[in-house]
């Protein structure tokens, strides 16, 4: 099962105690996979359909338990690859049903005011389970973070993130092909929206999942950190024998300065140790050794120069 399934399965079995929230959630719900259906004589009804059968459930509940009606529902297999079952539930057009679409407020997608008719924190919070069970996936914590709501309507999009902003959340929206895309990208902020929209068994396991992988990240970054500084040392270290040879090959070290002289010896004794390492033993800074290391790199460069001239 899929952490969006995981998601969707523990919304659809929250529970709302008020009607109001529970008829937010249904509102975005049927924005998002209904449609209206007429019958003769100016008769109304309408359907919906969805892959997750907690989420058809829920809506059956909510159809029967607040209005009253009765949806007829039906099963068929998908025509995708994955043939998963389709539920739809159908409310035939019936003399009532003009009531129920008025009452809903979902005549039409043209113009809708859903924010401002959100009165609590709680409905808006409904409002976006509702769309996230309609039209909702999220990534698994163990990927890359993304969370998106897909509807085929422009201003029912622009409304989800009306009240994703009230919430303390900044969501995006684009376009592919007829469709409309709400997401969100950081983890801070899908964190944030399960939490809002009450998936709490969820939001626990993406934040451990997170923890988790942000300590990863965080060693991994310190461990390729020092992997590099030591490389650093290594280069570095093998690089000043091959200029303390060289200059053996044209002088002997008792030619140099003392302590010029001291640094190459120790190194000849030591060429595996870090500059830092090399400057303890000599009892000086790292700073001052490095010091010394230039002389014997500048006189290394001298000697090269020699040596192609020779060559020519």
């Amino acid at each position: 099962m899929s952490f969006t399934e995981d998601v969707k399965n523990e919304l659809a079995r929250k529970h709302r105690e008020s009607p109001k929230e529970r008829a937010a959630e249904l509102l975005a719900l049927l924005r998002m996979s209904g449609s209206v259906i007429t019958g003769a004589g100016g008769k109304w009804g309408m359907e919906f359909s969805t892959s997750n059968s907690a989420v058809a459930r829920r809506v059956l509940i909510s159809l029967k338990k607040d209005f009253g009606l009765a949806p007829a529902v039906m099963v068929r297999q998908g025509r995708r690859l994955r043939k998963k079952n389709v539920y739809t539930l159908t409310v035939l057009p019936f003399e009532g049903g003009s009531h129920f679409l008025e009452k809903m407020d979902i005549w039409s997608m043209g113009k809708i005011h859903d924010c401002e008719k959100l009165t609590t924190t709680e409905e808006k919070q409904a409002y976006l389970s509702g769309a996230f069970l309609g039209g909702g996936t999220v990534s698994r914590p163990q990927s890359d973070y993304h969370l998106e709501m897909v509807t085929r309507s422009s201003v029912f999009a622009e409304e989800i993130c009306k009240v994703m902003r009230v919430l303390a959340l900044h969501p995006k929206m684009t376009d592919r092909k007829n469709d409309y895309i709400v997401y969100i990208k950081d983890g801070d902020e899908v964190s944030a929206f399960l939490q809002i929209t009450g998936a709490s068994q969820c939001y626990l396991e993406f934040e451990n999942v997170r923890v988790m992988k942000d300590m990863r990240n965080r060693v991994n970054r310190q461990v390729n950190c020092e992997t590099a500084n030591l490389q650093k040392s290594v280069d570095a270290a093998l690089r000043q024998l091959r200029q303390v040879h060289l200059v053996m090959k044209y002088m002997d070290l008792s030619a140099l300065p003392p302590k010029v002289r001291e640094a190459a010896e120790k190194r000849l004794e030591n060429p595996h140790k870090s500059l830092g390492e090399l400057a303890e033993l000599l009892g000086i800074s790292k700073s001052g050794l490095a010091h010394r290391f230039q002389k014997i790199s500048a006189l290394a460069r001298e000697f090269e120069a020699r040596e192609k001239e020779e060559r020519k």
